[in-house]
């Protein structure tokens, strides 16, 4: 008898706490949907709530371009480094680049990170040049949109791998503050190696494509003997994960994709993808294997249909390993419209890629209703970069493709790109899309889901953290009922 009348209690209990959760989701719902249902959506108070909302995942991430220019410049002032504050040719001295090694010479007109800071016009000026700060709200000399965003990683890039564990740190915190869970990071560069004869043969494959995978098998397997190469590899894995040691916790997990640079000589692409794949893995803590830099640039346009062959050359050989590719990068005008043909297209197609970054280009795609249709089809998400999509393309609100994703089923997910350049986070990412596109609730609430469906965790852990996204909208949904009576 008193067993079940415990039984009874517990499932009372159950129940009751069942109907507040319901009761808490049903009001959060719709708090949501009054403050996106005016014709100018409730900005302030969305603010508020996407700070608040779990976001799950951050999957389109650069680790350079996410660390802000007042931690860079911190990084000078502790290596003794300075910053040149006038143009030099004499010094081979450039203007708000970094001097790593001070001398009598440069004194004069290279600046501390004390005295950067002391000068307000120099410092806000360097701000300017080592970030997008400013360059909308205020009128200034300055470069195209693309030009001034890829412009500056060449400002901070001599410190950018300096003190990578503390950057780990910053960033987990950033992304705890923030309600992010997990965060997958580009971080840098896979190492490369020459060889003369080999790098003569790659390159060639520009004018003629023939014999392309015997030629990749010979560079391939003489990197697989070379030891120097292992080296590097190796090498290239312990610093990541030394840096990343400690940072996992209950609450926060962080993984790492190795990528390679789209704009150097085809050689030097290949060995770094081979470095890419090889480190992928070697190592738990790298999870996907990327392709970054201009995709608008000669190179990168010129050897695109050879860089999808190469990543097929390799996803043979490492079946395992997923590809997360920047792909579609491009608005009309930026290239001719048949350089926005096939780009998406190629990389699902012909690379294997299992997400798609930014994916702009969708509309322009040759057979556009066809591919839409195989993404849908085999669950290729597409990694949406609101912030940057204006800044560097010019796309932006209805003109912005993700309105064509979500009328055709294809998953997305909603990242932050490079937060320190654009002076953002992913908070204000998910502002933007609740503002400008209104999806329900339960659409913004699968996004975040989809945040962790979509990663490159294993399954186990895929399972866990998702169990745990879930647990913190009932937490979120609580606070939200709190907060509105």
């Amino acid at each position: 008898m008193k067993n079940k009348l415990l039984v009874l209690c517990l499932l009372a209990i159950g129940a009751a706490h069942a109907k507040d959760i319901n009761n808490n989701y049903t009001q959060t719902k719709q708090y949501y949907s009054q403050l996106i249902s005016a014709p100018t959506p409730n900005t302030a108070e969305l603010e508020l709530l996407m700070n608040m909302l779990p976001k799950g995942a951050d999957l389109h991430h650069h680790y350079s371009g996410a660390i802000y220019a007042e931690t860079y410049l911190e990084w000078v002032g502790r290596q003794k480094f300075c910053i040149y504050s006038e143009d030099n040719a004499a010094l081979n001295a450039q203007k708000f680049h970094i001097n790593t090694s001070p001398s009598d010479a440069s004194s004069k007109i290279c600046l501390s990170a004390d005295a950067t800071r002391q000068n307000n016009a120099f410092y806000r000026e360097l701000l300017q040049k080592w970030s997008d700060k400013d360059f909308s709200n205020h009128s200034h000399e300055q470069p195209a949109p693309d030009q001034n965003f890829f412009n500056t990683f060449f400002y901070f890039m001599p410190v950018a791998s300096y003190a990578m564990h503390e950057g780990f740190q910053s960033l987990k915190e950033r992304a705890q503050a923030e309600n992010v869970q997990y965060l997958e990071t580009m971080v840098d560069l896979a190492p490369s190696i020459s060889n003369k004869e080999l790098d003569q043969e790659i390159n060639q494959l520009v004018q003629n494509s023939k014999n392309a995978e015997a030629i990749f098998t010979r560079y391939a397997d003489f990197m697989a003997q070379d030891t120097t190469s292992q080296q590097q590899i190796s090498a290239y894995i312990k610093i990541m994960e030394d840096a990343a040691k400690g940072i996992d916790s209950s609450d926060f997990k962080l993984r790492v994709q190795a990528y390679v640079l789209r704009n150097l000589s085809p050689s030097l692409v290949f060995s770094q993808m081979y470095s890419a794949f090889a480190a992928d893995k070697a190592s738990d803590l790298i999870v996907a294997v990327n392709i970054v830099g201009p995709e608008n640039e000669h190179v990168a346009m010129r050897d695109y249909d050879l860089h999808m062959q190469m990543f097929k050359f390799f996803k043979k050989r490492y079946p395992d390993s997923k590809l997360a590719l920047h792909a579609g990068e491009l608005a009309l005008g930026m290239v001719p419209p048949e350089g926005l043909k096939n780009h998406i297209n190629d990389a699902v197609q012909i690379a294997g890629a299992n997400r798609i970054g930014h994916g702009i280009d969708i509309t322009h795609e040759k057979n556009a209703d066809l591919l839409l249709k195989k993404l849908k089809e085999k669950d290729i998400a597409v990694e949406v970069n609101l912030t940057s999509n204006e800044f560097i393309l010019g796309v932006k609100n209805e003109a912005h493709p993700i309105q064509v994703y979500r009328r055709h089923g294809v998953p997305f997910v909603i990242s932050s790109d490079d937060p320190g350049v654009s002076r953002n986070n992913l908070s204000g990412e998910y502002l933007l899309y609740a503002s400008r596109y209104k999806p329900s609730y339960d659409e913004l609430k699968n996004t975040a889901m989809n945040s962790i469906r979509y990663s490159f965790l294993g399954q186990a852990e895929k399972k866990s953290e998702m169990q745990a996204l879930k647990q913190r909208f009932d937490e979120f949904e609580a606070k939200i009922a709190k907060m509105i009576k």
